[in-house]
């Protein structure tokens, strides 16, 4: 099997290639795909392993169904890693042994593959006594900020860091607290953020009432609905997040309510889980699936979809008998229940074969009408595993009441009821854009294509780079039927051009046919205005979705790629030029007193004045202590060089504040520091801070696109936001993949 591009090559490569050493391992795109057929084959009876493993590589084959990620990078090379994405932790306890535990628990499970999410509405608010001390709880967010330390030491399976969300339910007395957070752009970067809205608050929001903040059972407090709401949608307008759970709608579509109550979700939004909860993904590309693309006649084929869906079921769940777990807990967990994901990818792509363009009436049947065969096929096939299997422990018959089961067809319905299910949920839509670029650069997800061209620098083993031009999938099957023929703009939407309403429209489409939940974000226009953007969480529960995250360019995290002119056909992501040393710079020097060393280190900041705003353009460590004088040296020339290229320098801050001394920090102005590097960090960060640099400072010149974020893994400015999850069009960094 061949890849489409260069650049699925080298995701492959620096991805889920198992290589353990030279002229060992994957030789071959094909060669991981029979690993991985392999090892997840092995589970079945010895008299029909040899059945299974073909058909897993056929469906492994032309990338037509995609696992996660943990599974293609793992399986099959005894390598001590899960194959479970990602995790919703334990119920966080009130108590600092208890939280420390938790702690503990989630850096083991990062520390194997697993991404985190938890629940941090358990934990007492701050300024709350504690009792046999004397001392006043610090609350919530200053333990957030310890998980958050951590994450950014600890490497997910030394390959990608992990990734974590955190929630807190609304009426929390630290809410406006926790929706502020991220107005900080140095604090919960590991995070992604969202608060548990109950449909009491929707109706106390309707009604203009009042709202009780309350924490085990007291009303601390009370405050305005909509005050609180605008305060909420305030934030995601200005830093794109909190994002959204509307909770009790979760428990109430959940197939396992009879057995669990769920109260957070993993990284990226897609699964609502219980405590100890796994997420088990893999994505159909519907992409793949469609007969003669862009034809009058073009359709997805529906039989080979069914099959397809039918084969992916068995293969996950063969999965949960084959992974590791990084906790006791979590295996309990997934062998009782046998919770998997399956989803789609490529439906953008797939619709514009079709001559449906996202987020119209058109595109709205035809997802329904895939997604209804993917969820019949998958309840068919687990009440037939199950059957042969047997049902997951916890099975219950009163689960054919629940709503995703008592929508199913009489003759699905009919099967479960005879078999029992051999799996609590089935179905979820994922994250997949590390995947997608896998598979040909096809649409991800279930989200409308980001940008159909843009140009892509790759960095030669000399120092010098190079250029390469990545097309969507659809565009690049467009030219090879078309030719010279332009595409049509009314088919070929993109997530910069559609509106609010439109994704949602999809998103609400697919929900209704989903077992779990959707990470999708809304894009949003920079220059949309907060009366059009605030009501998009009230407009999304009002269509039945379960959770919502919204991305507009705003000054925290950062501009998205960006096409400026209509008939602009690619996008290049430039590096910014090296700014010139003026013969005299005004800057500020800080002292720092370290613990562990003897004398005072004193860092100087210089900045460059651009009109009346300035930034930084290097920085000076300095010692008596020579025990320091390399690291120091070393640290200052290269932090110099990256003030003097880059406009958003704000990766420089987050990468030293993770640099963890084994010998232990020290606590610093009611914080813990985890190494002097980390210090020198924290007063990099407080001296942009004190620059009161105007919004119109942080912007590039005008140019064809505006620079997105800086990449944390390789430093480019070329992050976007899709999914509810950071993607880096350089490297293939993804926060959740």
């Amino acid at each position: 099997m061949e890849f489409e591009n260069a650049l699925a090559e080298e995701i492959w490569t620096a991805k889920y290639r198992f290589q353990p050493a030279p002229d060992e391992g994957d030789a071959t795109i094909d060669e991981t795909i029979a690993r991985v057929a392999a090892a997840v084959a092995e589970v079945e009876r010895e008299e029909v392993r040899a059945l299974w493993r073909t058909r897993f590589e056929d469906a492994l084959r032309d990338f037509r169904f995609i696992p996660a990620g943990r599974i293609l990078a793992g399986a099959g090379t005894e390598r001590a890693v899960t194959l479970f994405n990602c995790f919703v932790m334990g119920t966080v306890p009130d108590s600092l042994d208890g939280i420390f535990e938790h702690l503990r628990e989630a850096a083991v499970t990062m520390q194997q593959g697993g991404g985190v999410g938890m629940d941090f509405s358990t934990i007492r608010p701050a300024g709350s006594a504690v009792r046999g001390v004397g001392a006043e709880a610090s609350g919530p967010l200053s333990f957030m900020d310890c998980w958050d330390a951590m994450c950014r030491t600890v490497e997910s399976a030394g390959q990608r860091r992990g990734a974590m969300m955190g929630c807190l339910r609304i009426d929390h007395p630290d809410i406006e607290a926790f929706i502020d957070a991220k107005r900080d752009p140095s604090r919960l970067r590991n995070f992604n953020i969202s608060v548990l809205v109950p449909d009491a608050f929707m109706m106390a929001l309707a009604a203009d009432g009042e709202w009780p903040l309350v924490f085990d059972g007291r009303t601390c407090r009370t405050v305005k609905a909509k005050a609180l709401w605008e305060r909420l949608m305030r934030a995601t307008y200005e830093t794109a997040e909190p994002g959204v759970i509307f909770i009790d709608r979760v428990n109430e579509a959940n197939n396992l309510a009879h057995c669990e109550t769920i109260s957070a979700s993993n990284p990226c939004g897609e699964q609502m889980l219980p405590p100890y909860g796994a997420c088990l993904l893999g994505s159909i590309n519907l992409a793949r699936l469609v007969d003669r693309p862009f034809a009058e006649d073009a359709a997805l084929d529906e039989a080979a979809l069914a099959e397809l869906t039918q084969t992916a079921v068995r293969f996950l769940d063969n999965v949960i008998d084959l992974s590791r777990y990084p906790l006791f807990d979590q295996e309990t967990e997934a062998k009782a229940k046998r919770r998997i994901g399956l989803g789609i990818t490529g439906l953008a792509d797939a619709l514009l074969f079709c001559g449906a363009a996202y987020g119209t009436g058109e595109a709205v049947a035809l997802t329904r009408q895939w997604l209804q065969v993917i969820k019949r096929e998958a309840y068919r096939t687990s009440a037939r595993l199950a059957g042969e299997k047997g049902t997951f422990p916890v099975y219950d018959e009163t689960m054919l009441d629940r709503p995703n089961l008592a929508s199913l067809d009489a003759e699905t319905r009919a099967l479960v009821a005879e078999h029992g299910l051999r799996n609590g949920c089935l179905t979820s839509i994922a994250p997949t854009g590390t995947t997608s670029l896998l598979a040909g650069n096809v649409s991800s997800g279930v989200e409308p294509v980001f940008a159909y061209s843009y140009t892509r620098r790759l960095r030669q083993p000399d120092g010098s780079t190079r250029e390469q031009a990545v097309e969507d999938y659809a565009m690049q099957v467009w030219r090879r039927e078309k030719g010279d023929i332009p595409p049509p703009e009314t088919l070929f939407v993109s997530a910069q051009t559609l509106t609010p309403s439109d994704h949602l429209t999809m998103q609400a489409a697919a929900q209704a046919l989903i077992d779990s939940s959707i990470s999708k974000t809304v894009n949003c226009p920079e220059d949309i205005s907060f009366e059009a953007f605030a009501d998009i969480y009230v407009e999304g529960y009002h269509l039945g979705c379960k959770g919502l995250t919204t991305y507009r360019p705003n000054a925290v995290t950062g501009s998205i790629l960006r096409v400026a002119a209509p008939d602009a056909s690619s996008a290049i992501v430039e590096e910014p030029p090296l700014e010139p040393r003026l013969e005299a710079l005004d800057g500020t020097t800080y002292k720092l007193r370290w613990p562990d060393s003897p004398h005072a280190v004193y860092v100087t900041i210089n900045d460059l004045a651009a009109g009346d705003a300035r930034r930084p353009f290097e920085i000076f460590v300095n010692s008596k202590n020579m025990e320091h004088y390399a690291w120091t040296l070393a640290l200052t020339r290269m932090i110099s060089a990256v003030f003097r290229r880059a406009r958003d320098v704000s990766f420089v801050v987050e990468e030293l504040k993770a640099v963890f001394d084994p010998r232990g920090g020290a606590w610093m102005q009611g914080r813990y520091v985890p190494s002097l590097p980390a210090a020198i960090g924290g007063i990099i960060e407080r001296h942009i801070g004190s620059l009161e640099v105007p919004h119109e400072q942080h912007r590039p010149a005008p140019a064809p696109m505006a620079i997105p974020q800086n990449c944390p893994q390789c430093g480019a400015p070329a992050l976007i936001k899709t999914e509810g999850c950071a993607n880096c069009l350089e490297c293939g960094f993804s926060k959740c993949g």
